[in-house]
């Protein structure tokens, strides 16, 4: 459903005194293949977007008009951080992404007096810090977080695809897809793959269970009706 960003939480925070408030989200957290990506963004007090939302519910060229809007606008501040497959494998998913969001939070310029970070509390963090469930549907500063992470994510997969265009990353992403576990099947992982993944070390086991998902009554129905399962 969709739910419209607003500055609830930027509210109450300026209105105890906080002045400088940055959003944090990540994109590639579920992958099977390439980094985990971070964006902290700082938005300027009266900045407003009637189209800016979670990332995930906005079309893909939405998405890229709105990234070019908010890293174009010389008012906003905002950082990545990136952690490859390799650190992904080495130190496991959960740890890299609290990682790329302290590795983007810190690289801003102008250090935040406090931070809202979709999901759940990252400990430690450099930071004072809200964590807020769904907080990219609800914070307009984490839904420019999830925008800014997801497209430059999205963009290094394209590039990735250049590299190894058997597996179609451009097309995936590196999410566990049908097309993503049959050409993980067919020529095996390739260097950015996740290894420390199930679905990378036996993605025919991956695809069996995709497959069975996919042919549950409740998704036959919603084919039946035309009604496109959720992209990853």
């Amino acid at each position: 459903m969709y739910r419209r960003c607003g500055f609830r939480y930027e509210k109450k925070l300026r209105a105890n005194g906080v002045v400088r408030v940055a959003g944090i989200d990540e994109a590639g957290r579920g992958a099977l293949a390439g980094p985990v990506v971070a964006a902290a963004v700082v938005l300027p007090e009266k900045f407003r977007h009637c189209r800016l939302n979670d990332s995930k519910q906005l079309a893909p060229e939405l998405r890229e008009e709105i990234y070019v809007e908010l890293t174009s606008n010389s008012q906003i501040k905002w950082t990545i951080g990136v952690v490859d497959s390799i650190e992904i494998d080495r130190i496991n998913i959960l740890r890299a992404s609290h990682n790329a969001m302290r590795f983007a939070v810190r690289a801003l310029i102008e250090q935040p007096d406090h931070v809202l970070i979709d999901g759940l509390p990252v400990i430690p963090f450099p930071f004072p810090q809200t964590a807020i469930i769904d907080g990219d549907c609800i914070s307009m500063s984490i839904a420019a977080a999830s925008v800014i992470a997801k497209v430059t994510r999205d963009r290094m997969m394209r590039d990735f695809c250049a590299r190894f265009p058997q597996y179609s990353f451009s097309q995936h992403k590196g999410y566990g897809t049908e097309l993503h576990l049959l050409k993980l099947h067919e020529f095996g992982p390739c260097s950015i793959h996740r290894r420390s993944f199930e679905p990378v070390a036996q993605p025919l086991l991956a695809l069996e269970e995709l497959v069975k998902i996919g042919a549950s009554p409740a998704r036959r129905a919603r084919r039946e009706i035309g009604v496109s399962l959720p992209a990853a």
